[in-house]
């Protein structure tokens, strides 16, 4: 039996370990999915499941592969797998591209730099997703075409044909006016757990609580039952934590600031509620880059702001 390396033997001590280690990737994977995806929610549930299939394929490896090229393959294939989901589909077959000719720098980088980092990150799902793949590593992260195409295992033919066709996308994208969202409510059930949250009132919260009810510290812990009610009880002990209804990507959210009176939320919560009862909690605290690229509403009179 051959020795492994020892760079990898330590991180079969434990996952906190191995989630150290990444850490400075995280919120850059998060970049990634969260523009592959539409929405930062579902962006953290790949970077999890990527960090996760991650940390046990090492006890099959020998040597430590180079941590940031192996971890953005993993999380590009479960993005794909995703989309796929969605019934999405890969529409052009760059892997056969030979004989397209752009330059990996030239002067149009800057402007499309510019665009593809302004560009909500729900509007990417109009580009095809390969395209999308190479706009948001060349664009929006700064990775080299060399360095796209051993991530994507493509050519680098097929990856300036990506970015090409991605970039003349995403400027037509960018003269377009923004769709209209229509002013938007959130639900009576969630206005009434915000409520109560902000006047302290942790009996009448746990009263909402299914009995069956499950809890998601993401990237921390989960519960269930029972076991949830400590959750307010941890809340109890922070002071000036205020909570407010409001949509995240476009999906209802309880946006959580640090004072009443901070004009950004820290991060979100997702309910999920049957009729008056809470089913599920879904808190981002330990998340702390959530929001960075997300788009925010805030419910303010039964309309909505950007926050």
């Amino acid at each position: 039996m051959s020795e492994r390396d020892p760079e990898v033997v330590p991180f079969f001590e434990g996952r906190e370990r191995f989630l150290a280690l990444v850490a400075e990737l995280r919120p850059e994977l998060h970049r990634y999915c969260a523009r592959m995806l539409g929405s930062v929610a579902d962006a953290e549930d790949v970077v999890q499941d990527t960090l996760a299939r991650a940390f046990y394929a090492l006890a099959g490896l020998q040597q430590l592969p180079p941590l940031k090229p192996w971890l953005f393959r993993i999380a590009h294939n479960r993005a794909v797998d995703q989309l796929r989901s969605y019934e999405y589909r890969m529409l052009e077959p760059l892997q056969e591209v030979h004989d397209f000719n752009v330059e990996s720098v030239n002067p149009e980088d800057a402007l499309a730099r510019e665009q593809a980092t302004a560009l909500a990150i729900a509007r990417f799902s109009e580009l095809a997703p390969q395209q999308r793949s190479a706009v948001i590593l060349k664009d929006v992260l700064g990775h080299s075409v060399e360095e796209i195409a051993e991530l994507l295992e493509l050519s680098v033919a097929a990856v300036k044909a990506a970015l090409h066709r991605g970039r003349k996308r995403l400027a037509v994208l960018a003269l377009e006016a923004a769709p209209e969202t229509m002013p938007r409510a959130a639900s009576p059930a969630l206005v009434r757990f915000v409520t109560l949250f902000n006047a302290r009132d942790w009996d009448a919260l746990r009263a909402l609580l299914a009995s069956d009810v499950e809890l998601d510290l993401v990237s921390r812990a989960q519960r269930r039952g029972a076991n949830v009610s400590s959750y307010f009880s941890n809340y109890s002990a922070l002071r000036g934590w205020h909570f407010a209804p409001g949509f995240v990507d476009g999906r209802e959210a309880i946006l959580v600031y640090r004072e009443a009176r901070d004009l950004s939320p820290r991060y979100f919560i997702e309910l999920t509620l049957d009729g008056n009862q809470v089913r599920f909690i879904r808190d981002f605290y330990f998340v702390p880059y959530i929001l960075a690229d997300a788009q925010v509403e805030r419910v303010v009179e039964m309309n909505t702001r950007s926050v």
